[in-house]
């Protein structure tokens, strides 16, 4: 019962949150603003949830919560991707590519290289978990590494298109791939949906969850592969936003105090809600759009990780 007014209280804040960036200071001219708000609302929803869910699964798997799916160098391969474009075809090739070519191309590297490093990970059996952490952070610093060499040689004029791409924004939203995208998060989501019932367990640990009768191999390769395909299609719509998940996710279970991930998912998912609609709110009303959402997100969510960190010392 406790939980269940926790997550009422999320739910109402979560639609005052909404209603507050969709109707405040709303022009007369209300036909086009209004529009532009629920593409943005839509947008946060959907990336909300994707972000959200990944971190959370994430972190079951690996059974530590001061991790985040961008250990496997996603984000760092998509600011490569847009990086790399620029320095090699110029500033004006991203606007000839196109906004939906250059998401289906994103999401596409990045998938690929998710799949190569499953595969490469995997082959031999299903306790490398830890082993693609490692390579994972291995590449990430690879990608980071040649990103800022060729930023550094590129045009100024070009490093500022770059720099735009290095920050996940729900201003210059593709509202043409939006709903292709969000359509893509649904289906995975709804794939997802059914091993839910799994995760209490798993997070055990793998002797355990095999104890009592789960496929602990076959189920973390499956899920490992749904969060590369959230944290892939999320990054290449908005950008990367490192801190989301670990910081909604572990507020989350320190609200709630439960291992019951029937409850931790529906909250941590809200709570990204309010997140980003109360965030998106504050730069445009209080900021003027004088710094950007991730920004702030990143700057709180580094404070809490080293409190987390300080925290598991202790």
């Amino acid at each position: 019962m406790q939980h269940k007014r926790k997550m009422l209280v999320l739910f109402i804040i979560a639609v005052f949150a909404i209603g507050l960036f969709l109707f405040y200071g709303l022009p007369s001219v209300w036909e086009y603003a209004l529009p532009r708000r629920m593409t943005k609302v839509l947008a946060i929803i959907a990336i909300g949830t994707a972000i959200t869910y990944s971190t959370m699964i994430f972190q079951t798997i690996t059974n530590n919560r001061i991790l985040t799916p961008s250990i496997l160098g996603l984000d760092s391969l998509y600011v490569l991707l847009q990086t790399a474009v620029i320095y090699f075809f110029g500033a004006t090739s991203l606007a000839d590519l196109g906004k939906n070519e250059n998401f289906l191309l994103s999401t596409g590297l990045m998938v690929c290289f998710s799949f190569l490093l499953f595969v490469l990970m995997f082959r031999r059996g299903g306790r490398h978990v830890f082993l693609l952490l490692l390579v994972g952070i291995v590449f990430g610093t690879l990608f980071r590494s040649l990103s800022s060499f060729m930023q550094m040689l590129i045009d100024p004029n070009e490093f500022q298109v770059v720099q735009s791409k290095m920050f996940a924004s729900f201003n210059n939203l593709n509202t043409d791939i939006l709903g292709l995208a969000s359509i893509m998060i649904l289906v995975i989501l709804a794939y997802a949906w059914r091993f839910n019932s799994y995760f209490d367990v798993i997070s055990l640990g793998r002797d355990q969850a095999i104890n009592l009768g789960i496929d602990y191999d076959r189920i973390v390769k499956k899920m490992l592969i749904v969060v590369a395909l959230l944290v892939s299609v999320s990054t290449a719509l908005v950008g990367p936003i490192t801190f989301l998940g670990l910081l909604v996710v572990n507020v989350v279970r320190e609200v709630f105090k439960t291992y019951k991930h029937s409850i931790l998912i529906p909250g941590a998912v809200l709570f990204s809600i309010i997140t980003l609609a109360g965030g998106q709110f504050i730069v445009e009303r209080l900021f003027g759009l004088t710094v950007t959402l991730v920004v702030i997100i990143d700057f709180i969510g580094g404070i809490y990780f080293i409190y987390l960190l300080l925290k598991e010392r202790k």
